[in-house]
């Protein structure tokens, strides 16, 4: 019986190394692992839509409206009083004043010129003298230049619940 036993696991062994032929168009791509530091809610990083695409989705909403979204961005300027805010650069100029949700987040104030991917909700707003000229104090600006701020503007903002900051 033991023999028997002995021959069939052999046969089972050679068949099962038999078929373990490579196929060249199976072979699987290493990809560089990036490493994140993650703030708030735990998000991915797939599925992030490039900051130029997401300038096109800005310019075509009207102040009020609003869409989820994930984005990927390069960071303008952090809150140097708390890290409680921070401007992406959308490209062609235009920039997106992201504040983070229930004022749950605070990033690291010298990732200026960082990659970061965010989730939450993007919209259009009206952004007041009086709130242009609080980001201007916590940016360190000068007196006159707080000063010269004198009329509302509109906006490309974003709230984040998440961040990913590229390590």
């Amino acid at each position: 019986m033991k023999p028997i036993t002995l021959t069939i696991i052999c046969l089972f062994v050679l068949n099962s190394c038999k078929n373990k032929v490579e196929n060249p168009q199976e072979k699987q791509i290493e990809t560089e692992k990036v490493d994140y530091a993650s703030f708030g809610n735990t998000i991915i990083a797939d599925d992030a839509v490039a900051a130029a695409s997401m300038a096109s989705h800005y310019k075509t909403m009207s102040v009020g409206d609003s869409i989820n979204s994930k984005m990927t961005a390069t960071v303008n300027k952090v809150c140097q009083s708390k890290g409680c805010w921070m401007t992406l650069d959308l490209g062609d100029n235009e920039e997106v004043m992201v504040k983070f949700k229930d004022y749950a987040i605070f990033m690291p104030k010298d990732i200026a010129g960082k990659e970061v991917i965010i989730n939450g909700i993007a919209y259009v707003t009206e952004v007041s003298v009086d709130e242009q000229r609080h980001y201007a104090e916590d940016e360190g600006k000068s007196a006159e230049e707080i000063a010269s701020i004198t009329e509302p503007k509109k906006t490309y903002s974003f709230e984040a619940d998440g961040v990913l900051l590229k390590q």
